[in-house]
């Protein structure tokens, strides 16, 4: 996928598009590259319920966080929750990369698919262990189950494929695995990995897809890429919703500061519509014109899906400090919504707006919103909702100046 030239180009051997319909009605088909010029090419109700399966594990991972920040232990919650969505994150990845490239829909793609399912379930299960104790053997059996599911999927298309394609199938198919076992060398024995352990293994599982696809690309569809990416953004935004709701119902069903949680409820809100609005304000398939920037680009959005679902994390920390539930400082509270929304804006600029704005004052606009939000964790008790005002001005901000460009860019 870090070939420069124009993705059109770049995978050996595509097969012409096939209806949705023949592709599930066939029982076994052979598992060459789709087209990356095939129309309509969008997600299958599988891989909606693959990624729906991931918000399990997105939601152990923030309530972990939540958790290790109102004990007392915020850096020490950091780094596990960012440990711990590596492997979310990395595992939902490879896998929309491949199906992008290869989905057949058949019988054994979708046996083999339901079983990286099973992997997903088991990796939620041992989230709350890994955070708490820093044990990883019950997240490192699941991720293996969906890794080397994943194999068998790479081996499989290495087999159907000729020439460079089954080349860089099969350098996939030993990438995936090698890094497995080194994963279970480091994590199975004790089950604590030194940091400085797993920053080494997750270099190494990123290096993969670059070594991989050094001779030549797959058949990855950039229309199909960019609405995968963009639901699960849906999702994780999705689930700080939920979050901050559940924190705000717990906290109102007991009568307890009531004029505390509406703030924080209507901050929330804005700033989750927000994120929503800035992440879908352009089409970003149009950017996906080589491997190297689609991927960068998607490598990317570990800090994008991480931010996203740390908001609704945060939002919990600051209604149980708003009802005296968790013994940490306003600012700590604070910084707990406003910095995980500053990183999703920053990100979001970097990897979206910034190729689609013209000027200064359009190029100028999340980077200053990024700053102001951050800047709010020191704006005091209603930090949450001065974000929230932040960030729904940065939209109003974004949409006047893109009716003011266009305007003055129509013909008379």
């Amino acid at each position: 996928m870090w070939s420069m030239s124009d993705p059109t180009q770049q995978s050996s051997v595509a097969t012409p598009s096939v209806s949705p319909a023949a592709r599930a009605g066939a029982a076994v088909r052979r598992m060459t590259a789709r087209s990356k010029d095939e129309e309509h090419r969008a997600s299958t109700p599988l891989e909606a319920f693959f990624d729906l399966c991931f918000v399990v594990a997105v939601a152990q991972a923030g309530q972990r966080l939540v958790h290790e920040v109102v004990e007392g232990h915020a850096g020490h919650g950091i780094v596990g929750y960012l440990m711990i969505f590596f492997a979310i994150w990395w595992a939902w990845m490879n896998f929309s990369w491949f199906a992008s490239a290869y989905d057949t829909d058949d019988v054994p793609y979708r046996v083999t698919t339901l079983v990286q399912i099973v992997g997903v379930l088991v990796l939620a299960a041992g989230v709350p262990r890994a955070a708490a104790d820093g044990d990883f053997r019950l997240v490192a059996i699941g991720y293996a189950v969906m890794r080397l599911a994943l194999v068998t999927q790479w081996v499989r298309a290495g087999v159907a494929e000729s020439g460079a394609a089954r080349a860089t199938a099969f350098r996939y198919a030993v990438g995936v695995a090698v890094c497995q076992v080194g994963w279970m060398v480091l994590l199975l024995p004790l089950g604590a990995p030194p940091v400085w352990a797993f920053a080494v293994m997750a270099v190494a599982e990123v290096l993969v897809p670059p070594l991989a696809e050094l001779a030549t690309s797959t058949s990855w569809h950039p229309g199909h890429i960019a609405e995968r990416y963009g639901l699960f953004t849906i999702i994780v935004l999705g689930e700080s919703v939920s979050a901050a709701t559940v924190a705000v119902q717990s906290a109102a069903d007991e009568h307890r500061a009531l004029g505390l949680l509406v703030p924080i409820a209507a901050g929330g809100l804005l700033i989750v519509f927000s994120a929503w609005w800035i992440y879908f304000a352009t089409p970003i398939e149009e950017h996906l014109v080589s491997s190297r920037m689609a991927f960068l680009w998607g490598y990317g959005h570990f800090a994008v899906f991480t931010s996203a679902a740390a908001i609704g994390a945060g939002l919990e920390v600051a209604v149980e400090r708003a009802v005296d539930t968790a013994d940490v400082s306003a600012r700590t509270a604070a910084a707990a919504v406003a910095l995980p929304a500053a990183v999703f804006l920053f990100m979001v600029w970097l990897l979206h707006a910034r190729h689609h704005k013209r000027g200064a004052a359009e190029q100028a606009v999340l980077p200053i919103a990024a700053v102001a939000v951050a800047a709010c964790t020191f704006s005091g008790t209603h930090a949450v909702l001065w974000a929230g005002l932040v960030c729904a001005a940065t939209v109003a901000a974004g949409v006047w100046l893109d009716t003011h460009r266009r305007l003055a860019d129509a013909p008379e």
